[in-house]
């Protein structure tokens, strides 16, 4: 928070070293501060998938190219003497010419059947130029669009030209002929890879780009000019997917040392271990291996396919660092292209960086297409001359005498390199090199566990581990691995595919396919697997049934969802939580599935899951419910029958503490909405008639302050809306961020003026600006028509009308979908007004009838339905549609509404529904799409636009979804190994926490120092400032210089030590209700703050006061049945000035009745609300449900709690006068301990002293405070302050208690009873007398006193500043 950053830097607090941070602050539980609250609840960005081969492509065919000659040198080479001989290890002079050359074929051949035995060879020994035109051309016909190999050996014909050309012979070998590389290009077509093994090779990569580019532009030229000689030709083949290796640079000759074969390239491309160790024999360093000779090398044992083998081992750690060489050196995209593609391209390439490193050694620079960065420095290679050493080292004795070999510990050690690397915990480094290595460990049954396991703690590390994972080519391998039946392989490999499918779902379709869904099968349905190993498999399940027809059938086979069935009742939460959408997910659109649950009762074992102490699990139940209700194949009597058993099981959780299971509620309801699509529309028109036809018994009726105007009182009155404009005034102000305010215009039926008040002109639960909301522009039916027919259902007596049975299921979903429009969390509220809207957007479309007049044609004598926007008013003399209409929503001046001259207007034929529920006599139905005008500009939109079919953007669509599963899968994308920040001592969030408890401890020290001492006055003005809002609740928090102040739905935030304003933000409470306490929570650390609005709302919001905007964290209806308009009156008693208080108090607070009252126990999470309602109902924010509703045994509203957590007690003042003690841990009938009935009227406030023997200080209206002992039936002490009292609070600490009274004025007692202090004039110039005084607070700690009075003024008193 900023203030705390501002105090962090002052020099004034210097930290005393004994002072240390209360251990009691870190013991304190924190409520709302889950991810729940703070992430938003959306599914992680897909990444974009670059591992997985769009083009995975085989070398089919060979075409192996010698120009050898035998016997003949070229002219141009002069060649030393002794001179490099060997062509694929043998000596071409040591037989007949042609023998030697068949030989050579045949053995070049052998060598690339070695790396892809099943592609098609064809030997082309010392051709002419037509023989290459024909091989290549027949290879390419074959191929078709796969890959063709071009081997070209030149060491018998003169160097590749400048020009492009390489050389073979004519037909009786009298001379060299050129070929052009053009030609070439041609009959190889693409894609293609060219080897060839000549001196100044990289001038034939030259030639082939330089000849490429020209095809390219060739390409072109034709593209766009189609008469172009170019274009009538046959099209040159693009040469983009070739790759070139060359064993030399342009101007460099091949190495002709005799100890090397002539053909050292394609050795190393083809034989690499035979050459790699002959090479490394060569090295002055191999004379440290005693006893290995080059002929020692030929007898190595072993085959090169067997890894057990000392070759096939040596094989094995060559691919493995030569893939992790190019891995790290390698652009990501190249290394797919080169290395993962295709498999002879594959080992082609990693022989490749062998040939770079030895022929570099001999002066040679071997080239490729596409280029790669050097690779013969790099460190791995030393690893490999390590493991070469100790296999070689060996060698004499095993051949000798026949010793055992010694596996290499050169996979164990790489191991551990990647071992070490995870536990350096830095986030932003570089990935491990020895990743691929990992890979090539999974192969080996020896080291198989332990790689496993670092990979999964390599996967653990987020997203990108796994992507990264991925790239390196993972995925064949732990696919391959679910078929092996070892156990203990089962955790590992759980918790490995767990992360891939969390960041990358498609791997659902490799999985069915192979039948790994059966492993998970297995493990989920194994008792003995611990719970988060079960828990990882069924998400993978759900993952894997997740919108995947396949995957949903192979699963249902598999029994999954009798396996699920067995698991709800788990004690693991999360394992709960995923059943759940498992089971949700294989019901999507899935009917034989739906009635496999049905079979089992799926739905009644899922019902125990709505009241799981844990948000989310009720969240997945809902969802799972939802889905299994929710497929639209054919209906029978039993499935109607389970749907309605389920939506009336649901609609229990219509108060449920949390937004997120609230929000899945709304979609579950959705799908039952959509599947009786037509008995809700019948619903949803008898309510909307309902509501045209009563008035509620509304607020307008009151008096607000500073908006005195009385307002027409007509409870009984139908109201006729026909000025159909739910006109949308877009208004906002800086004081109150609305984005938008929703407001109906009511036309009675004596066409009188509108009876326009803050009850009909409202703001949507969502049009705060920090919220966002939807565009309401094109809604039917307003948030205030909802309000409306939600109270309208809870007054009228809806039986009474025909048509439906009123309490049918339809019925009371339609309530519940009302109630939740009214939904104090705006996400819920627009999810429900968008359920809501759709239908009547249905319903009006259907009942509408066949357009007979035109809506600007209607005479005098048509009905006044409201298909007629505005008409009535054009002809009555044309005035317009009220544009004084926005100006008025935030002023407090009623609008004078367009006058008639006398006008009747007709009045509409009685509604009267058909038994069949579909009302014929539908005129009073819009028939346009488009139901009002846009603003006050009062445009009128024509009628004729109506027809359109489409869809309507504000409206749900069948697929309406909350991004819950989605947000809870990325748990397992999300480090599960790493410390949470909170924990890690080290962290910013550790020392920020560290620094605040701090911070309290030094206030508490402080404070006590001064209430100690004993406080003689309080009458020091420190702070005073006009508030934006008449105050009605402040509230000072614990430790910040900060105090919280509210008027009737705004907040505003003062810095009392600095006298600005911090922020002042609209709470979102709808008009007729107003804010009557608010509480900080998590004081001591993270502050949130909790407001309560007299309908029930309880509030919590974040980041306040730190130049954020503030945001919801989260918000429920804390009490159901409690409207704002049932007030009941504060006293029975005749006392006179305990009504005038009353009557004072009506008008300061808005309306008569408590409100709603909160006590908040942070020890314990618990949270107590009451005031108008005849219970005390407490809250578990933990598990952000009801735990408790105790009856207060009155018929009076609750006016004040205050409640002990060391004792569970709970005390209560009434509005009776009487003064109640309860004991929350006894059952509902014998938790009232006590009663004390002394006050003779309305208790203002009821004190419950937090010590182990506190006493109950209670006061009246009539500034009577009595002490009661909790064991004595009678007061203790009785002390009598002012009459008229409207405001009281006590100083836990200092024992002072302040009365404010309406006489304007505030005196404080200390606990004889002494007046200390009496205030009756604000300090300064002109000394202004005080308002009536609305609220007043102490501080929790210091001994300041906040006052907010009637004139807007909000001050704070303190003690002498000698004392602070």
């Amino acid at each position: 928070m900023k203030m705390d950053s501002e105090l962090l830097l002052s020099p004034a607090i210097f930290l005393a070293e004994e002072e240390e941070a209360d251990m009691s602050d870190w013991n304190l539980p924190l409520a709302f501060m889950k991810k729940r609250h703070s992430e938003k609840i959306e599914g992680s960005k897909a990444l974009a998938q670059s591992w997985r081969m769009k083009d995975r492509m085989k070398t089919v065919s060979v075409a192996l190219v010698l120009c050898l000659n035998v016997g003949v040198d070229p002219p141009d080479v002069v060649k030393t003497s002794p001179c490099a001989r060997l062509e694929c290890w043998i000596d071409p002079l040591s037989m007949s010419p042609q023998k030697a050359l068949e030989t050579i074929g045949a053995n070049l051949q052998k060598q690339y059947e070695n790396w892809q035995p099943r592609a098609r060879y064809k030997q082309s020994l010392d051709p002419t130029v037509d023989e290459v035109k024909k091989l290549c051309t027949s290879l390419r016909r074959n191929a078709k669009e796969e890959r063709v190999l071009f081997h070209y050996n030149g060491h018998g014909v003169p160097r590749p030209t400048v020009n492009g050309e390489i050389w073979v012979f004519n037909k009786n070998y009298t001379q060299y002929i050129p070929l052009s590389v053009y030609d070439l290009q041609t009959w190889m077509g693409s894609p293609s890879i060219f080897v060839y093994d000549c001196s100044n090779a990289g001038i034939i990569v030259k030639s082939f780009k330089q000849f490429a580019l020209q095809r390219e532009q060739e390409l072109e030229v034709a593209a766009i000019n189609p008469n172009h000689p170019l274009a009538q030709m046959p099209l040159p083949p693009s040469m983009k997917n070739c790759i070139q290796l060359a064993a030399c640079e342009a101007s460099e000759l091949l190495p002709m040392n005799p100890d090397l074969p002539a053909d050292l390239f394609t050795s190393c491309l083809t034989t690499p271990i035979k050459i790699a160790l002959r090479w490394f024999c060569m090295q002055k360093s191999a004379k440290l291996v005693p006893g290995v000779t080059l002929d020692l090398i030929e007898k190595i044992p072993g085959r090169l396919n067997d890894r057990r083998t000392p070759l096939g081992e040596l094989n094995w750690i060559f691919t493995a660092i030569t893939d992790t060489i190019a891995w790290n050196v390698l652009p990501r995209d190249l290394f797919q292209k080169l290395f993962r593609q295709d498999l002879l391209v594959a080992s082609l390439f990693r022989n490749f960086l062998l040939a770079e490193r030895i022929m570099r050694s001999y002066n040679c620079t071997p080239v490729s297409s596409p280029r790669l960065p050097p690779t013969y420095m790099h460190a791995m290679w030393q690893a490999w001359d390590l493991a070469v050493d100790i296999c070689l080292s060996q060698l004499p004795t095993i051949i000798e005498e026949g010793t055992a070999f010694r596996h290499s510990p050169f996979f164990a050690e790489q191991l551990t390199a990647f071992q070490v690397w995870l536990t350096m915990g830095v986030e932003n480094r570089n990935p491990p090199e020895q990743l691929p290595i990992v890979l090539q460990v999974l192969l080996s049954q020896v080291h198989r566990l332990r790689a496993l396991d670092l990979l999964g703690r390599f996967l653990d590390l987020g997203p990108w581990a796994v992507s990264l994972a991925l790239s390196v080519g993972i995925f064949p391998y732990v696919l391959k691995l679910l078929q092996s039946s070892a156990r203990e392989l089962r955790p590992l490999l759980v918790f490995i595919w767990a992360k891939i499918l969390a960041v990358d779902s498609s791997c659902q379709a490799d999985l069915v396919k192979d039948n790994g869904h059966k492993y998970f099968l297995s493990v989920l349905a194994d008792p003995y697997m611990p719970a988060e190993h079960r828990t990882m498999a069924v998400f993978i399940l759900a993952v894997i049934v997740n919108s995947y027809t396949t995957g949903q059938e192979a699963c249902l086979q598999g029994n999954l969802i009798a396996i699920c069935l067995e698991q709800l009742s788990d004690p693991h939460p999360l394992l709960r939580q995923w059943v759940a959408v498992c089971l949700g997910r294989i019901w999507q659109n899935f009917d034989s599935a739906r009635w496999c649950g049905v079979r089992d009762s799926a739905h009644e074992k899922l019902y125990s899951l709505l009241s799981d102490p844990i948000p989310e699990v009720r969240c997945a139940a809902v969802f799972a419910l939802g889905t299994f209700v929710g497929n639209s194949a054919e209906r029978t009597d039993h499935s109607t029958t389970i749907d309605h058993n389920v939506a009336m099981m649901l609609a229990q959780l219509i108060n449920d503490g949390s937004p997120v299971v609230r929000k899945e509620l709304v979609v579950a309801l959705s799908h039952l909405v959509v599947q009786y699509e037509s008995n809700f529309c019948t619903v949803a028109l008898q309510f909307m008639e309902e509501e045209k036809n009563y008035a509620v018994p509304s607020t307008a009726n009151t008096l607000e302050p500073g908006n005195l105007t009385p307002v027409r009182d007509s409870p009984a009155i139908p109201r006729l809306r026909s000025v159909n404009s739910y006109t949308n005034i877009r208004a906002a102000t800086t004081a109150r961020n609305l984005n938008k305010s929703l407001q109906n215009l009511n036309l009675n039926e004596e066409g009188g003026p509108v009876a326009f008040s803050p009850g009909n002109l409202s703001t949507s639960s969502s049009a705060s600006s920090t919220l966002g909301s939807p565009d309401n522009d094109e809604y039917i039916l307003s948030f205030e028509t909802i309000d409306k027919m939600r109270r309208v259902s809870s007054y009228s007596s809806l039986n009474s009308l025909i048509g439906v049975s009123f309490n049918s299921v339809y019925t009371q979903i339609w309530r519940v979908l009302l109630h939740l429009a009214a939904d104090p969390f705006p996400e819920v509220s627009d999810l429900a007004m968008k359920v809501l809207n759709s239908i009547a957007y249905k319903a009006t479309m259907n009942a509408r009838p066949q357009r007979i007049l035109d809506s600007g044609s209607l005479t005098q004598s048509a009905p006044a339905s409201p298909t007629s926007k505005g008409a009535h008013i054009h002809q009555a003399g044309g005035s317009p549609p009220m544009p004084s209409a926005s100006s008025s929503s935030l002023t407090n001046e009623v609008p004078k509404p367009p006058t008639r001259g006398g006008e009747q207007l007709p009045t509409r034929p009685p509604y009267t529904p058909t038994l069949g529920g579909q009302a014929p006599h539908s005129h009073q139905f819009p028939r346009t799409r488009k139901m009002f005008d846009k603003g006050p500009s009062g445009s009128e939109q024509a009628g004729d636009d109506a027809d359109d079919p489409g869809g309507h953007k504000a409206y749900m669509n069948a697929n309406l979804s909350t991004g819950l599963c989605d947000w809870s899968a990325k748990y397992f994308a999300q480090p599960v190994m790493k410390i949470p920040e909170e924990h890690d001592v080290e962290s910013q969030v550790r020392k920020e926490r560290e620094w605040r408890f701090l911070r309290n401890a030094r206030v508490r020290k402080q404070s006590q120092r001064i209430t100690q001492r004993g406080v003689t006055r309080l009458d020091d003005q420190i702070f005073i400032n006009r508030n934006p809002g008449v105050p009605s609740v402040v509230k000072f928090h614990p430790f910040n210089p900060c105090i919280a102040v509210a008027d009737k739905d705004s907040i505003c935030f003062w810095d009392w030590e600095k006298a600005e304003r911090l922020d002042y933000f609209y709470n979102g409470n709808p008009r007729y209700t107003r804010i009557t306490a608010m509480e900080y929570l998590n004081g001591h650390d993270y502050s949130l703050l909790l407001t309560a609005t007299d309908d029930g709302a309880l509030r919590i919001w974040k980041n306040f006061a730190d130049q954020r905007n503030p945001e919801m964290v989260t918000a429920w209806q804390g009490l159901s049945d409690m409207l704002p308009t049932t007030r009941g009156q504060p006293s029975s008693s005749a006392h006179s000035l305990a009504r005038r208080v009353s009557i004072y108090l009506d008008r300061s607070k808005g309306q008569g009745g408590a409100g709603m009252v909160v006590d908040w126990e942070q020890e314990t999470g618990l949270l107590m609300t009451s005031g108008d309602v005849r219970v005390i109902r407490i809250w578990d924010t933990e598990r952000e449900m009801k735990v408790q509703d105790i009856p207060t045994g009155a018929d009076s509203c609750v006016t004040s709690l205050s409640c002990d957590s060391q004792r569970s007690l709970i005390a209560a003042g009434l509005g009776d006068g009487s003064v109640r003690l309860y004991d929350r841990r006894m059952g509902a009938n014998e938790c009232r301990v006590m009663t004390y009935r002394e006050h003779s009227s309305w208790v203002v406030k009821a004190h419950l002293q937090k010590q182990t023997d506190g006493k109950v200080i209670s006061v009246s209206v009539d500034g009577d405070v009595r002490f009661f002992e909790l064991r004595s039936p009678d007061s203790v002490n009785v002390l009598q302050t002012v009459k008229g009292l409207t405001a009281l609070d006590i100083h836990p600490q200092a024992n002072l208690f302040a009365c404010g009274s309406m006489n304007q004025f505030i005196a404080v007692y200390n606990s004889n009873g002494d007046v200390i202090s009496n205030i009756k004039y604000y300090d300064g110039f002109m000394g202004q007398r005080i308002g009536a005084i609305s609220c007043l607070a102490f501080h929790p700690y210091w001994p300041h006193l906040a006052v907010g009075s009637n004139d807007y003024y909000m001050s704070i008193y303190s003690a002498e500043k000698r004392l602070r």
